[in-house]
């Protein structure tokens, strides 16, 4: 379907110059941005027949977000183990509820996250769990484009069926969806992962040509352990035993040393930053500004609906911004354009994805439209700050993913929502995280 977006407001970072345009769409792309024009202009003609023409007024039209480090299978256990530190809630909540999960239980909780996350403008995430082949059915039949990597750890976890596993997942779903399926190996973090199986990884991962995704520094207790056993840092243990050779998506980086910053730019190591589940945690506050004066590629995640507990990008933009300058006191440092591009281009750089995250003919039409009517948008200034400061995901109207709309005004068109709460209540109750029989 060839889909006309007109008169909507275009702005994308690092240049706030809002204008207003006709976006075209087709074969998933995006075929033009131009001066808008009439609104039945083009339509049956010729020269310019579109099979759908959508009025814009008053919205304005961002590339969709991209929340690059989630877990969309632990949204059941959302609620779960509140209020406790990392090692606490992994080892005494975590791990042992999910020794008990079904593939049919990640499925659903995939559905689950992928409904909220599209009904806040999120197009892509990248994502770490188990029984992955249920998660990538569902974002096959949600339609959101997806990084998938089947967690593994060689300590207290799957091991080398675990690596098998996620082998086997690259092989058979890497650029599935008609592309909206790409795939990482998962190592779990370097406190689970000794040398002799990250050797392992790294060579599956070269062998498979894909990236890795990995924790690195989300505490102090990780780091004092690294220190320990090994003598260095988390990112110093992965360099000594070759994991920076191959492409590396890293979560959190809680914890880096000024050394950490050089050497993971010298590597390429691109960083996902999650400040509401860092904070949640009570892990830490990363050192984004640094992170950025060093030239380091850094994306916008949320972590797990269990440990932030929402899948709100437009949340972790606002905190990204404002929780740095609290730490630094310099009201200049992660400026909105910034915090815009981290959780846009930036993302899907981190991704390893291309031509997705901007609004550019030829690139991906991975776009929503936002009401920019509401009160909390007003008087409408500077827009990339409006978006970071005072927008929010009930603010989006229109979702699309690879050129097809998968939510509008208040509907989500591939899943069925209901359908969703029934089996995650199910699933709930199964558990012992919901009465058996409620009132």
């Amino acid at each position: 379907m060839r889909i006309l977006l007109t008169n909507v407001s275009l702005v994308e970072a690092p240049v706030d110059s809002v204008k207003t345009v006709d976006l075209g769409i087709e074969n998933g792309k995006i075929s033009l941005i131009r001066e808008h024009l009439s609104a039945s202009s083009g339509l049956g003609s010729e020269e310019d027949p579109w099979d759908r023409i959508i009025e814009g007024r008053g919205r304005l039209a961002l590339p969709g977000l991209v929340n690059a480090h989630t877990h969309l299978g632990m949204t059941l256990l959302r609620g779960y183990g509140d209020d406790l530190p990392l090692m606490v809630w992994l080892q005494e909540k975590m791990w042992p509820l999910e020794d008990q999960l079904t593939p049919e239980d990640v499925y659903w909780a995939s559905l689950l996250a992928i409904g909220e996350m599209l009904r806040g403008g999120v197009t892509t995430c990248g994502d770490m769990y188990f029984h992955m082949e249920a998660t990538a059915k569902a974002v096959t039949e949600a339609g959101i484009r997806a990084c998938l990597s089947r967690g593994i750890q060689g300590i207290g976890g799957s091991g080398l069926r675990g690596l098998v596993d996620g082998v086997r997942f690259c092989q058979e779903w890497q650029a599935a969806a008609n592309g909206r399926i790409t795939t990482m190996l998962g190592p779990h973090a370097p406190f689970t992962c000794p040398p002799d199986f990250l050797h392992k990884v790294v060579d599956w991962a070269n062998r498979l040509g894909v990236p890795l995704h990995i924790h690195v520094a989300e505490t102090m207790a990780e780091v004092a352990q690294i220190a320990n056993e090994y003598g260095t840092t988390p990112l110093g243990m992965l360099a000594a035993n070759g994991v920076l050779e191959v492409p590396v998506t890293a979560a959190h980086c809680v914890h880096m040393q000024a050394e950490d910053l050089e050497l993971a730019q010298d590597k390429g190591v691109r960083i996902v930053h999650c400040p509401g589940s860092n904070m949640k945690l009570g892990s830490g506050i990363a050192p984004l500004p640094e992170m950025l004066a060093a030239g380091l590629t850094i994306g916008l995640g949320t972590d797990s609906a269990a440990s932030n507990n929402k899948l709100d990008l437009w949340g972790e933009m606002r905190l990204a911004s404002l929780v740095h300058k609290a730490r630094t006191q310099d009201a200049t440092v992660v400026p909105a354009s910034t915090a815009l591009q981290m959780a846009t281009y930036y993302g899907a750089m981190v991704l390893h994805l291309e031509k997705v995250g901007r609004l550019q003919p030829g690139w991906a039409a991975d776009l929503i439209l936002v009401d920019t009517e509401g009160l909390h948008w007003y008087p409408p200034s500077d827009r990339q700050a409006s978006v970071v400061y005072s927008g929010q995901r009930t603010d989006v109207e229109l979702v699309m993913v690879d050129g097809h709309i998968v939510y509008e005004d208040g509907e989500l068109l591939t899943i069925d929502e209901d359908k969703v709460r029934y089996h995650i209540d199910q699933s709930a109750r199964r558990l012992g995280l919901l009465p058996v029989n409620p009132m």
